[in-house]
């Protein structure tokens, strides 16, 4: 059974962050809420406060497949405040363990060189932040280990192709089938 973490900062984008959560454990991943703010309720950009499971010291990272950065400008700036993510981004994309980011949180994976070679998307205007990456123009994209949203309309290709990678094709399709996913 798989084990995602999806990271909250002050300012995260409600959509991006929430449909990720609710389509994986929907599919009945392991999926945890986890705050990087010091305070267990985090308030997202448009003021819709969100209680978390954890709060990032309290993550087992040894038990964790992969990590999900929602984006939002002021969320995504907190997560790349917060070191002790940042260092894990760095562990998880240095071993091949899955890391994904949507909108403006994928410039994280740019500033850290992880996306180097890579096929990937975020928010218009924050594709100059991808440093080293072969810019797509798709809702989401996966490239080797590492999954990329282009923003909040995005966020369920997004979330399916996370459930895709955690599991198969064939999960993922009969998962946009439950939830009338049309796209």
């Amino acid at each position: 059974m798989s084990k995602v973490c999806v990271f909250f900062g002050t300012g995260f984008e409600e959509i991006e962050a929430l449909t990720v959560v609710d389509i994986l454990r929907r599919a009945g991943i392991e999926t945890e809420m986890v705050s990087v703010m010091n305070d267990k309720t985090v308030q997202g950009s448009h003021q819709i406060p969100v209680v978390m499971d954890k709060l990032i010291w309290e993550v087992d990272f040894g038990s964790v497949d992969a990590l999900v950065l929602p984006g939002g400008l002021d969320g995504t700036k907190n997560l790349e405040a917060c070191g002790l993510l940042m260092e894990h981004v760095d562990a998880f994309a240095g071993d091949g363990k899955m890391v994904c980011a949507i909108c403006a949180a994928p410039s994280i994976l740019g500033h850290r060189g992880l996306l180097k070679g890579k096929k990937a998307i975020a928010y218009p205007g924050f594709e100059d932040q991808l440093t080293g990456a072969e810019i797509v123009s798709e809702p989401a994209v996966r490239d080797g280990n590492v999954i990329t949203g282009r923003g909040m309309g995005c966020s369920i290709p997004f979330a399916l192709e996370i459930l895709k990678s955690l599991t198969d094709e064939k999960t993922a399709d009969a998962m946009a089938e439950k939830i009338v996913y049309m796209p």
